[in-house]
């Protein structure tokens, strides 16, 4: 079964997390502190972590910027702030999903299970190929007019659903449902950031001149614009 991080400074959350993570069978580290939360995390190499903010030592920003920096791993973040603005600037650095504390066991515990099952897909291979764009399965990167984006887990499926549906419009609910496997299409905004940080690495790898391949349609969703040798 997942090993699964937490890192919580509250010692009653934490004891009652690790109880009712244990009991759905997963192996739980805890760390008190954003430090030792990232001791862990690279000496232990956990599938998942459950991040508090307000931490002691490096606040749960902090933790998150430096585990982006280095991994992949879903990031669920775990926290009494509940402003829309935390939310917002959490997804937008990275974390995966955001749950306001308290919150109900059976829905935390079904949130690890979506974040778990998306992280442990089999990577799509890269049989699409258009004339600006060649995706790199094995390195988990995309070749986009000759310069190359190193993605991430999520970023990479994103790209692929958008290259395989190009020039349609695939909406917002789409790409929840085949992205981040979540057909109740909860949690709008990670598609919105997702995209964002996806065209700015396929700027920055394009270099000047080459455009934008993904178009935003508001309120209806994203389309993959470039064409391939056979067209649209």
């Amino acid at each position: 079964m997942d090993r699964l991080l937490i890192v919580e400074d509250d010692a009653a959350t934490a004891l009652a997390l690790r109880e009712l993570l244990a009991a759905r069978g997963y192996g739980v580290l805890c760390a008190a502190d954003g430090r030792q939360g990232l001791r862990l995390l690279f000496a232990e190499r956990p599938a998942l972590m459950v991040l508090d903010l307000r931490l002691p030592e490096l606040d749960g920003w902090q933790v998150l910027a430096r585990a982006r920096d280095m991994s992949d791993l879903p990031v669920l973040v775990l926290s009494g702030l509940d402003a829309v603005a935390d939310r917002v600037r959490a997804l937008r650095a990275g974390a995966d999903d955001y749950l306001v504390k308290p919150c109900e066991p059976e829905e935390l515990l079904a949130r690890i299970e979506a974040l778990l099952r998306r992280a442990g897909r089999r990577e799509w291979t890269g049989d699409e190929a258009l004339d600006e764009l060649r995706l790199l399965p094995e390195r988990r990167a995309a070749l986009w007019h000759g310069g190359e984006a190193r993605l991430s887990a999520i970023e990479y499926r994103l790209l692929q659903v958008l290259v395989r549906n190009r020039g349609r419009v695939v909406t917002t609910e789409q790409l929840l449902d085949q992205v981040w496997d979540d057909p109740m299409a909860v949690g709008r905004d990670r598609v919105k950031f997702g995209v964002l940080r996806l065209r700015r690495k396929l700027r920055a790898a394009g270099g000047p001149g080459a455009g934008d391949p993904v178009e935003v349609l508001r309120g209806v969703g994203y389309r993959f614009a470039a064409e391939g040798p056979g067209g649209p």
